[in-house]
C-alpha cells in the first residue's frame, strides 16, 4: 500500500505534465518567437508558390496571411516551410509548422488517426483528370490502360484507383512525391494523364510550356474539402485559424472589403460593429485584439477578393467562384453568426 501511494502522486504528476505539455498555446508560442511557421506546397501556382522576386504568393498563402494579420495585426509575420505532399502532416504533428496551410482535404482518418483538428474550408474541390488535347480524349470513361501521374500520401491515389476499379478500367500509376517532378514527367510525355484536385490541374496547367495544348476532363471523382489544418489540444489556436478564414467569407457576405474597411466602421449595423470591432467582444473571446478582423479584411482582403487575385477569371487559372461562391450566390461559403 506504501508503494502504490508513491506511485498515484507519480503517475498524477506525469499525466498532468503530459496534459500541460498537449495543451500548450500555440498562440502564446508564436507571439514570444515573432512570427507563425506556416507549412505550405510551395510549387503550386494561384495557392502557394514564391513569384520571380520571392515573395510568396496564392490563395493558401494568404489564408495564412490572413491568420498572422489576426494575430500580429501584420500580414506578413509568417516563415513558410514548403512540404511535399508525404510530408506535410508529419511536419505538424511534430510541432515543425504551427499551421499547415497547403491543399490538404479533410478526411475522417486525417481528424482521428493523424490528430489534427481542419478549420473552415478554404476551397472546395475535387478530384480530375489533366490531359493533353493530341489525345483526342474528351472523358475520362475513355482512359482504359492509360498512365497516369498521380502524388503519393494523397486522397488522389486512393480515388483514381477506385475509379477505374468501379468504370471496369485498369490503368498503370506513374507514383513521384514532388508536385514539380510529377509535373515535369507529365509534360515529358511519361504518362498519359495527371490526376489531383482540380484546382491544382489548373495551376499545373497555367505554368505549362504550352497551356492551351492541355484540358482538364468534365468528370470531377471525388469531393475534396481543402482547408488549413492544426494539430490536437489547442482549441484556442483551432478558433483563431477557424475564424480567419470564415472573417473573409463573413466580409464578403456584410459587402466589407479592403478598400471600404475604414468607412465601413463607421456603419451603424450591428453585425457590421461587432464584426470589425467597433463594439467589443469577438476580440476577447479569441484572445486577440478587438481589431482582429478588422486586420484581416484591410491587410488581406475578403474572401472574394482573395479568390479572385489568386486563381479567378482573370488569372491564368481561369476559375470560377462556383461551389466557392457565397451561400447567397448558390455556393458553398456559409459562417455562423460573429457574435
Amino acid at each position: 500500500m506504501k508503494l502504490l501511494n508513491k506511485v498515484v502522486p507519480t503517475l498524477v504528476a506525469s499525466v498532468c505534465l503530459s496534459a500541460s505539455i498537449g495543451m500548450a498555446g500555440t498562440l502564446d508560442d508564436v507571439k514570444a518567437k515573432g512570427f507563425i511557421q506556416v507549412g505550405v506546397n510551395g510549387d503550386l501556382f494561384g495557392f502557394g508558390k514564391p513569384d520571380e522576386k520571392g515573395v510568396w504568393k496564392g490563395l493558401d498563402v494568404d489564408t495564412a496571411r490572413a491568420v498572422s494579420a489576426a494575430v500580429f495585426g501584420d500580414a506578413d509575420k509568417i516563415k513558410y516551410t514548403p512540404l511535399t505532399a508525404k510530408t506535410r502532416f508529419t511536419a505538424l504533428q511534430s510541432g515543425e509548422i504551427d499551421l499547415l496551410s497547403r491543399n490538404a482535404t479533410q478526411t475522417l482518418s486525417r481528424d482521428t488517426d493523424l490528430g489534427l483538428n481542419f478549420a473552415h474550408v478554404n476551397y472546395y474541390d475535387g478530384q480530375g483528370f489533366l490531359i493533353s488535347k493530341d489525345l483526342g480524349i474528351k472523358s475520362a470513361k475513355e482512359l482504359d490502360g492509360a498512365t497516369v501521374c498521380v502524388l503519393p500520401g494523397t486522397t488522389t491515389e486512393q480515388n483514381v484507383a477506385d475509379y477505374f476499379r468501379v468504370q471496369k478500367m485498369t490503368m498503370k500509376p506513374v507514383v513521384i512525391e514532388s508536385t514539380a517532378e510529377l509535373s515535369k514527367a507529365f509534360f515529358a510525355g511519361r504518362c498519359d494523364v495527371m490526376t489531383s484536385d482540380a484546382s491544382q490541374l489548373a495551376g499545373i496547367r497555367a505554368v505549362a510550356p504550352n497551356p492551351q495544348g492541355y484540358t482538364i476532363l468534365p468528370e470531377i471523382i471525388s469531393k475534396e474539402p481543402l482547408a488549413p489544418a492544426v494539430r490536437h489540444g489547442d482549441d484556442q489556436w483551432f478558433d483563431i485559424v477557424n475564424y480567419s478564414v470564415m472573417a473573409m467569407i463573413e466580409a464578403e457576405e456584410l459587402g466589407i472589403t479592403s478598400a471600404n474597411v475604414d468607412e465601413m466602421k463607421a456603419s451603424a449595423d450591428p453585425k457590421i460593429q461587432r464584426f470589425l470591432g467597433v463594439s467589443p467582444g469577438n476580440g476577447k473571446a479569441l484572445g486577440l485584439s478587438e481589431e482582429w478582423a478588422y486586420n484581416i479584411i484591410k491587410l488581406v482582403g475578403n474572401y472574394g477578393e482573395v479568390f479572385e487575385r489568386n486563381v479567378g477569371v482573370n488569372t491564368p487559372l481561369m476559375i470560377e467562384r462556383g461551389l466557392n461562391a457565397l451561400w447567397t450566390n448558390g455556393g458553398l461559403m456559409y459562417t455562423p453568426p460573429f457574435k
